[in-house]
């Protein structure tokens, strides 16, 4: 049967293949993190959209399963956020809506930068068991993106269910990306007006 009305697309440009070399396997985080920036600075470089790359890994094998950029311009779309996209894909992929199924696997999710709020809660809804993080919430938002309500509670919080965190994995060059492409003239495209102040 047809689909009728509005349909929603979510996928990746088709450069993200070539970069990804689909079912590879990385066997550190910093191989993991530097497939993460790598997918973060083309994105940027082709034109496709914000600097932010997510990949899922098996945790066990190192294995591929999804990868994500941001797409929130090229799809018009203000959740279309690498993780977020990273992740439906991989859910997508294992045939479930949790990556913690029986008889799968144990996941993980790589970013080149600190989940916003919104990616936060879809990283513990997720089934991730680990999230491996380069740049930070401070360094997304000194070049202006706003990152919503995450505080050190939220980590916590996500600890407390099964998700363990590591942090500053490739730190440096990922914020020196999000610096280019704020020095570049790339797009904001979440800024929030101050309260108050009609958007």
């Amino acid at each position: 049967m047809e689909a009728s009305g509005p349909q929603l697309v979510i996928d990746v440009p088709a450069w993200v293949d070539a970069v990804t070399a689909a079912g590879a396997s990385y066997a550190t985080d910093e191989q993991k993190m530097a497939l993460a920036i790598r997918l973060a600075r083309e994105n940027v470089h082709q034109g496709a959209g914000g600097p932010f790359g997510a990949a899922v890994f098996e945790i066990g094998s190192g294995r591929i399963v999804a990868a994500g950029v941001n797409s929130v311009v090229r799809r018009q779309n203000s959740v279309l956020h690498a993780e977020i996209v990273a992740l439906m894909l991989a859910q997508q992929r294992v045939g479930s809506f949790t990556l913690r199924a029986p008889g799968q696997p144990a996941h993980e999710l790589v970013t080149s930068c600190e989940p916003c709020a919104m990616c936060l809660g879809a990283t513990l809804w997720s089934g991730v068991s680990r999230l491996v993080i380069a740049a930070t919430r401070e360094d997304a938002m000194a070049v202006g993106f706003e990152e919503g309500p995450v505080f050190p509670e939220s980590y916590a919080y996500i600890a407390e269910r099964g998700v363990t965190t590591v942090w500053g994995v490739g730190r440096e060059e990922a914020a020196s990306l999000l610096r280019g492409y704020r020095d570049g003239g790339g797009a904001i495209y979440n800024a929030v007006p101050p309260p108050g102040r009609a958007g």
